[in-house]
């Protein structure tokens, strides 16, 4: 693609709704000094449901944004993205846009550290019905860790309980609680859960009250954010195209007044938004 910016730019972060706020956040603890800008496909959300070619012409209209506004390197921080699109944006898109940009996933960086994490080398995933059709984390997962069985249970009613901020009433308790038991039920040596949806770490307090003690959850912010990091040590190529003021862009397709609410509970603060159309 012709006329993409070439000076340094942003790291992109891209999520069809508000989840991937999680991984920003655990990117910038560990990375202040870099630019961001996050991308939120908040009118077309959720992506969990939806098809592999769905998934795949949306993120693929954000990460052609994305570099448009400046970003060379673009982080899906979205599990249904990096499960249903990922592969295909840098094996058929890239070479067409831009050879030296880069799209990252979520779900490669978590797979890489649950085999030293888990005892018992059972290991449970909860996320979205598209992330858990999809066989992702399984796949990378046994390609790192052969003698690791894993576990999927999709859990449809959590997203919208976060993203309608019924965060921490029965009805959550409930839907968590079904969820945690019908995995546990399917085996019941799970040591370590994955929570393969970036809205889950909201729930964590919940999530938390319905598990036995000894079985590790990991949040995938933190993961990626380290996986990041190591990856722009070995890239030195990309690491100098990254522009480092400390400040965060924040885009939405849907109402920047709604996204800035909405994201005070995976923030903790208000922020500015501009909103954007995509396609």
């Amino acid at each position: 693609m012709n006329g993409l910016p070439q000076s340094p730019g942003p790291i992109g972060v891209f999520d069809s709704g508000y989840g991937g706020l999680t991984i920003l956040q655990g990117i910038r603890r560990l990375m202040p000094s870099y630019d961001f800008i996050y991308l939120g496909d908040n009118a077309r959300a959720p992506y969990g449901t939806r098809s592999f070619d769905v998934v795949y012409e949306f993120t693929r209209q954000a990460v052609i944004r994305l570099f448009q506004l400046g970003c060379h390197l673009v982080v899906l921080g979205c599990n249904t993205a990096s499960a249903k699109a990922l592969r295909s944006i840098q094996q058929n898109d890239l070479p067409l846009l831009d050879l030296s940009r880069r799209v990252l996933g979520i779900i490669i960086p978590t797979a890489e550290v649950v085999g030293s994490l888990t005892k018992t080398h059972h290991v449970g995933i909860l996320a979205t019905e598209g992330t858990i059709r999809s066989g992702s984390y399984e796949i990378e997962i046994r390609k790192r860790y052969p003698d690791v069985v894993v576990t999927g249970e999709a859990c449809p009613m959590w997203v919208p309980l976060v993203e309608n901020n019924e965060v921490d009433n029965p009805g959550t308790h409930y839907f968590v609680n079904k969820s945690i038991q019908r995995l546990l039920e399917r085996d019941n040596e799970i040591d370590t859960i994955i929570l393969g949806c970036t809205h889950y770490p909201i729930l964590l307090p919940v999530i938390k009250s319905h598990l036995r003690p000894g079985i590790e959850v990991m949040r995938q912010g933190d993961y990626v954010a380290r996986s990041l990091k190591d990856y722009l040590s070995r890239h030195t190529e990309m690491e100098a195209r990254c522009s480092k003021n400390g400040s965060v862009r924040y885009l939405t397709t849907e109402s920047a007044t709604k996204f800035s609410e909405s994201a005070r509970l995976f923030l903790n603060e208000r922020v500015e938004v501009e909103r954007i159309d995509l396609g």
